[in-house]
């Protein structure tokens, strides 16, 4: 790898911390979208109509798991909070916009605060593809910010 990812996950540590990111996510996301059960048995289950979903969410994952890494890595290298809190900001901002829409134990969490509850279950429910949508484009853009902010501070080219 070269530039600014290969520079980031040239280290162990880093390499770990990008697959226990990218584990976690997906583990919560897909149980909370009720792609994986854990009881009585193991089961991990796609049905056809939600492989859009479940693509989305392996793509949230994904990119969290490349994001957080890096901005530890310029958080570290570079010590300049000001700079690199709007990269966590995003990263976190992402995460749970792919997040907010869990399936029914969200909405089911959710649609205990009356009516306002109904019409946020009613929003999930209706946009939850396109909220997905939408966490991928943040990650995107602050994966973009957190390699050019790595580019510029340690003049890779």
């Amino acid at each position: 790898m070269t530039g600014s990812l290969g520079l980031v996950f040239s280290n162990r540590a880093y390499v770990g911390l990008a697959g226990a990111v990218f584990g976690v996510m997906f583990i919560l996301l897909s149980s909370l979208s009720e792609f994986v059960f854990f009881a009585p048995y193991f089961v991990f289950y796609i049905p056809a109509d939600r492989i859009l979903n479940f693509a989305l969410i392996v793509i949230v994952s994904a990119l969290s798991g490349l994001v957080i890494p890096m901005n530890v890595y310029l958080l570290k290298t570079i010590q300049k909070v000001k700079r690199v809190g709007g990269g966590f900001l995003g990263s976190l901002v992402g995460a749970s916009a792919g997040a907010c829409s869990c399936g029914p134990v969200g909405f089911s969490i959710v649609s205990t605060f009356g009516t306002i509850g109904g019409t946020a279950t009613a929003f999930l429910t209706t946009y939850e593809i396109p909220l997905r949508i939408l966490s991928i484009g943040i990650l995107g853009f602050v994966l973009y910010n957190t390699k050019k902010s790595l580019t510029d501070s340690c003049k890779i080219k």
